[in-house]
């Protein structure tokens, strides 16, 4: 979002195009940001969960496929997002799931 890593503007700009590269970088890091306010105020945690598991496949895919070149580890990287959603479900569904209580999104 500060362009403190132009890549991944680059990311963008070969994904959607260059026209609008800069403020849809923007926009994603705000995104980002409402996210992590999300996780932090543990509001409907298991929706977030899910939605940030499901953002993360869709866009980690999505880069697989269209630019491994421009990722930090190449393919390799979609190893590291498939470890951080199981993180992020063990730590919601497993880790904070409460004993014989039915899951509630």
């Amino acid at each position: 979002m500060l362009n403190l890593v132009p890549r991944h503007e680059e990311i963008v700009a070969r994904i959607l195009g260059n026209d609008y590269s800069r403020l849809l970088t923007i926009l994603i890091g705000l995104a980002e940001i409402v996210m992590a306010i999300w996780i932090l105020t543990k509001f409907k945690s298991k929706l977030n969960a899910i939605f940030q598991m499901v953002v993360v496949a869709t866009m980690n895919i999505i880069e697989f496929i269209a630019v491994p070149d421009l990722l930090l580890w190449g393919k390799l990287n979609i190893i590291f997002a498939f470890l951080f959603i199981g993180l992020v479900y063990y730590n919601e569904f497993v880790l904070n799931k409460k004993p014989n209580s039915p899951i509630t999104i």
